[in-house]
């Protein structure tokens, strides 16, 4: 047997050992991290909002915040696209520090009811919410949104203005048409963290990029100025609630999540502005090691999935899978790099073009109810038309595949069922997902899983068609395991990164992406998920046709993860 040949028991068990190593340390020390080694207690909450609709939260509660001893408190707000879990490193830093935090789910995010955008973002319930509870200091509540999150607190501060004491807008702004205009009164004790390469300079603050954020009218009327802030500098009164500081910390719009420079500066705020806790340096963050240990989970839940489909290989039901692929293939002449660059390029110049068409053509409905899902449900789709043609161009390989289309979906299924079981459990008992930065998996909502269903279709049309032909075209004959992982994780990849290179080189030079339609930079950070999610995708993809010679259980199997990705990931705009 050659060294494509399925492992032996000892190989799986090991594999799956890995995973479970992998998984439990990664999740048990963003655990530890977020509860601040059990200082901190952790609730997922729910609870009614405006008009009954449902609302959900992390709650963080520190050991000191008791009905006897009310602790001040913090209201957290995910950006666009996000859930709670991504304020996650700004709730463990005000939590060690004192504060009780509501990390919320907007309206139409994570496992709160749909459509986004309703009841204000779900801002003002959030705010209501946090101020009943007996162990909160209502005097001494601050607000921090992140993004969209930001006009859900500036939002939650109308509705309540004698509810808060300070407010920190993460990337953010006061202002129409989403949140109410800031003046030199309101919000009260305001402090703007934008972030020197921030994307969205023109809709927040009405100037041409983050550099001239400073120079905004729109900033210096809620400062109460007529002349450039002043990063760093004190405005008004903290006393009287006028407070206004403007911090620009490097980095971008995403950035922010992951900055000790932004998450600094809310602390510093706080710190300046709400009363009790436990005061310690800004520059004291520990949330780099939970996320090291979400993404310790997350390799886990991938070494999970290939020992899991390796393990299921040994059922008599899936043996004639098992099919190890042939040592075999091509040079690599001058036709097998043609097809390298066009099949890694074209992704990647059709993304801001196919993007806008689906926003013309698939509009959120109660079938389809994610806008952006729906765009990149379209980049897909017509990618893999395109790619579909291209199979018939002069030249092309059409090898062999060991192709069992009815194994191949049970055996899909049952290997993310496994993993799927795991971040359940995890959630469960941990209270952590499977992440790094921004990009996750987590449980779906009945909602969420509903439009799973719905998505899963064309996501399986594209990578059945993308990975038949990335493992028709580009096999050669003196690769490498290693090099065959690298070449295929390149293949479809690489497009992508060049595409975010050039846009983000541009942000750093000229401070403005280069892009053509209204919603493009929120596309082109969309467009950042598809390097670890195509990465992974080439992985399995690799893995298992090594051991099956089939593209089937590969594409199927990254279908079902893409399309969980996405639904958990992005708004509900479709009530």
């Amino acid at each position: 047997m050659d060294n494509r040949s399925v492992r032996g028991p000892a190989g799986i068990r090991g594999r799956l050992a890995l995973a479970a190593l992998l998984i439990l340390s990664g999740s048990f020390l963003a655990h530890y991290i977020q509860t601040s080694g059990g200082s901190v207690r952790i609730r997922d909450v729910r609870f009614a909002g405006t008009g009954g609709h449902m609302m959900s939260a992390l709650l963080y509660i520190p050991r000191s915040a008791t009905p006897r001893t009310p602790a001040p408190a913090v209201l957290a707000v995910h950006g666009y696209f996000n859930s709670r879990e991504a304020q996650g490193d700004f709730a463990i830093e005000f939590a060690r520090r004192g504060y009780v935090v509501l990390a919320l789910d907007q309206t139409g995010h994570g496992y709160s009811d749909p459509p986004a955008f309703a009841n204000r973002f779900g801002g003002p319930d959030g705010l209501a919410y946090l101020r009943s509870l007996d162990f909160v200091d209502r005097n001494n509540i601050g607000l921090e949104g992140h993004s969209m999150g930001g006009w859900a607190v500036v939002n939650a501060a109308a509705a309540s203005p004698d509810g808060y004491r300070a407010i920190v807008l993460e990337g953010s702004s006061t202002g129409r048409p989403f949140a109410p205009d800031g003046t030199p009164g309101f919000p009260r004790n305001l402090a703007v963290v934008f972030s020197k390469l921030d994307e969205f300079s023109q809709i927040m603050w009405g100037v041409g990029s983050a550099t001239d954020v400073s120079s905004s009218r729109k900033l210096w009327t809620a400062f109460g100025t007529d002349q450039p802030v002043i990063p760093g500098r004190l405005y008004g009164s903290v006393e009287a609630g006028t407070g206004r500081m403007l911090y620009t910390p490097p980095g971008t719009h995403p950035m922010d999540h992951i900055s000790s420079a932004a998450i600094g500066a809310s602390i510093d705020w706080f710190q300046r502005t709400l009363t009790g806790g436990s005061p310690k340096s800004p520059a004291d963050q520990v949330w780099p090691w939970r996320e090291f240990g979400t993404l310790v989970a997350l390799v886990g839940f991938v070494v999970l999935l290939l020992g899991t489909f390796e393990l299921l290989l040994g059922v008599p039901y899936f043996a004639a899978l098992a099919a190890p692929a042939p040592i075999c293939g091509r040079q690599r002449d001058s036709r097998w790099w043609a097809a390298l660059l066009i099949g890694t390029c074209v992704p990647a110049i059709t993304l801001l073009p196919f993007f806008q068409i689906g926003s013309w053509l698939l509009p959120a409905s109660a079938w389809l109810p994610q806008s952006f899902t729906n765009e990149i449900v379209t980049w897909a789709v017509l990618n893999g038309l395109v790619v579909l043609g291209l199979q018939y161009a002069p030249g092309i390989a059409h090898p062999t595949f060991n192709t069992h289309l009815w194994r191949s979906v049970v055996i899909a299924l049952l290997t993310v069922t496994v993993g799927y079981i795991a971040v359940a459990a995890v959630d469960f008992l941990f209270n952590v997902d499977f992440r790094i930065w921004f990009i996750a998996f987590k449980p779906m909502s009945q909602t969420q899983a509903r439009a799973f269903l719905l998505y899963l279709l064309p996501f399986a049309f594209y990578f059945i068609v993308a990975l038949r032909a990335l493992h028709s075209v580009l096999p050669v004959k003196t690769r490498t395991i290693a090099g065959e992982y690298v070449t295929n994780v390149v293949a479809l990849t690489l497009g992508i990164a060049l595409f975010l290179v050039v846009q983000y080189g541009s942000l750093v030079t000229t401070h403005q992406l280069r892009t053509f339609f209204m919603n493009d930079a929120l596309r082109v950070i969309v467009a950042i998920n598809f390097i670890p999610l195509l990465s992974i995708v080439a992985i399995i993809s690799t893995f298992i046709f090594r051991r099956t010679n089939s593209y089937l259980p590969g594409a199927l199997i990254s279908a079902l993860l893409v399309a969980w990705y996405a639904v958990v990931g992005q708004a509900t705009q479709a009530p």
